[in-house]
């Protein structure tokens, strides 16, 4: 890892944890609200790829992990993840990764709807889905319950994946911008 991936690594991980101090909006049906944490997320992968996107979301969970309250509403600690959120944070890495990898594979061509597509289908519904299948299982709700919770987060992570899709082509399109990620 050079000092610039390091450098970058470490900005996206500030600006995942400085979208934690954005209020989440809570939801009455359900213990897990919806935030705006997400975008980071997304745009982790979208801008910095599949291992340093990764790389930055791992090192902010094990900042919330210690204790640091980087998550929306001003949580943090360990105990962040036997909550019901738990399913929804293990997954971010695995997001942030998914993405990164369509992104590096598509670089040289990378376009909106390419990273529209991408962050619908693995930051949309592959989050929600198994987020709220984990969120299931810890508050003890029925499988068919979880999921179609899920339906309840689609609208506004759409809108998220919007403005990630909208932000990363822009930037990964600009000229000054690939000379720096190269």
């Amino acid at each position: 890892m050079t000092t610039k991936y390091l450098v970058y690594t470490a900005l996206m991980t500030a600006i995942i944890g400085v979208l934690g101090f954005v209020p989440a909006i809570p939801l009455p049906i359900m213990p897990v609200p919806i935030v705006l944490q997400n975008i980071g997320i997304f745009l982790a992968g979208i801008l910095l790829g599949r291992k340093y996107g990764a790389l930055s979301v791992i090192v902010l969970l094990l900042l919330v992990a210690t204790g640091l309250p980087l998550l929306s509403g001003g949580r943090g600690g360990i105990g962040v993840f036997a909550g019901p959120s738990t399913g929804f944070l293990i997954m971010y890495p695995v997001i942030a990764y998914l993405i990164g990898l369509i992104r590096d594979l598509y670089f040289k061509k990378i376009n909106f709807t390419v990273l529209l597509v991408t962050t619908i289908i693995f930051g949309v519904i592959l989050l929600d889905i198994v987020g709220t299948i984990v969120m299931g299982l810890m508050t003890n709700l029925p499988i068919s319950k979880s999921v179609t919770l899920s339906l309840v987060f689609m609208p506004a992570d759409l809108v998220k994946a919007i403005i990630a899709s909208l932000i990363g082509n822009i930037m990964l399109n600009h000229s000054r911008f690939k000379q720096l990620i190269k």
